[in-house]
């Protein structure tokens, strides 16, 4: 007789088990379809105006020529920058210097890409400025 008991005392414990694992399952399931999705919004497209003005972005003086090549190089390249106005010849091309140009593909690429700041960062060469690098 005792053994039936225990026999049925573990019978009862292990489908016990079973139904707090399967419910535990469910309620996971459940929070998970009932999360609340998570929106994002877009950059503003183009150059914004905010309270203080328009802002630019602009290469920084004084970093290093290397790297400041290669980030015009990707803003030209990868980055889809229009450059062609400081191709030899171009309405931007003067003044020719590594700085003038990687400014203006810099602050195209920003303009095009949401005026973040992660858009004008290229690796620690830009910043964003509110005075016009005209």
């Amino acid at each position: 007789m005792r053994k039936n008991i225990c026999v049925l005392v573990l019978q009862c414990l292990l489908l016990l088990g079973c139904y707090l694992v399967s419910t535990m399952e469910l309620a996971v399931e459940e929070k998970a379809d009932g999360a609340i999705p998570v929106t994002t919004m877009s950059p503003p497209e183009g150059n914004t105006t905010f309270l203080d003005g328009t802002t630019w972005c602009v290469a920084l003086p004084g970093v290093s020529q290397v790297d400041l090549q290669n980030a015009l190089d990707w803003a030209c390249g990868l980055g889809m920058a229009n450059c062609k106005a400081i191709q030899e010849g171009g309405a931007c091309y003067e003044p020719d210097t590594l700085l003038s140009h990687a400014s203006f593909a810099f602050n195209d690429y920003y303009q095009q890409n949401g005026n973040s700041d992660i858009a004008c960062n290229f690796g620690g060469t830009a910043a964003v400025t509110k005075h016009n690098p005209k």
